[in-house]
This record gives C-alpha cells, structure tokens and sequence, in this order.
C-alpha cells in the first residue's frame, strides 16, 4: 500500500499540513514513522479526514468526532458499514441541529415583520423585557 507525506496528504483532502498534525495530535489520524522520524500516512488516512472535515461541517465537535472515529476497526479499512452505522449515530444529533435552525429562520422571519430587529425593546416579542428572567442569550430561538 502507498502511504503518503503529510504534504501529500494535505493536498489530496483539500487541508493544511498544519490541520493534519493537528488531527494527528487529537488522535483522530494515525501515521507511522521512517527511519529518519518522518511522518507517514496509508492512503486510508484520507477517509477519516475527509469524514473529520464533513463531521466538522455539520457542527460536530473534535470531541465527538474522535468517539465516533474510536470506534472503528485498527485491523482493517473501515468499510462503508462502519461509515454508514457513525453516520447514522449522528441523525438525532443533527436533527435537533435542523430543529434549531429551523426555529432560529422562523423567528428571524417574524422580528424583521416588526422592523426593529431588536428582542430586547420590541414590544411584540418582548414587552417590558420580559424574556430577561427566562435568562441571557436567544432564549426564544434555543432549547
């Protein structure tokens, strides 16, 4: 099997070589080392990447990213199963993501009706500021 520099591998999934030492220190990629200590990767390496940088896309944390990747076989490539059961691990996790943008256009639709772009004055979303005591930040728009 070809394995690949960090530059190549870098290249090949569209990122910075900085970004995959930065995975590779997260323990989301693995490498191996030449004699003379370089960083080498199988050509596999390309799939968790590319799977780390579309988890990224949809929200997703390094966190939840690096538990999902733990998971898979070290033995074998992972095959499309592996990916297709993270994949579907993920679906209540970002349909409640859908939910809440979902909720946020909603919202955002009505308060640019008012004119005033503002939930702290608007007397039709907020009277007297009443929201304050349900706490800081869009409470209308979050869980």
């Amino acid at each position: 099997m070809t394995s690949l520099t960090v530059g190549q591998l870098a290249e090949r999934a569209g990122v910075a070589s900085s970004a995959i030492r930065f995975y590779e220190s997260r323990g989301l990629i693995r490498s191996r080392r030449t004699s003379g200590n370089q960083r080498r990767y199988e050509q596999a390496e390309l799939r968790r990447v590319a799977f780390i940088r579309t988890a990224q896309r949809v929200g997703l944390s390094l966190d939840e990213i690096g538990e999902a990747l733990a998971t898979l076989p070290e033995n074998r490539v992972p095959t499309k199963a592996d990916w297709t059961r993270l994949s579907r691990a993920w679906r209540p996790r970002l349909d409640e993501q859908i939910e809440r943008i979902e909720r946020l256009r909603d919202q955002l639709d009505s308060c640019i009706g008012c004119g005033c772009l503002s939930l702290r004055n608007c007397a039709l979303r907020n009277p007297q500021d009443v929201l304050a005591s349900s706490g800081p930040g869009p409470v209308l728009l979050e869980p």
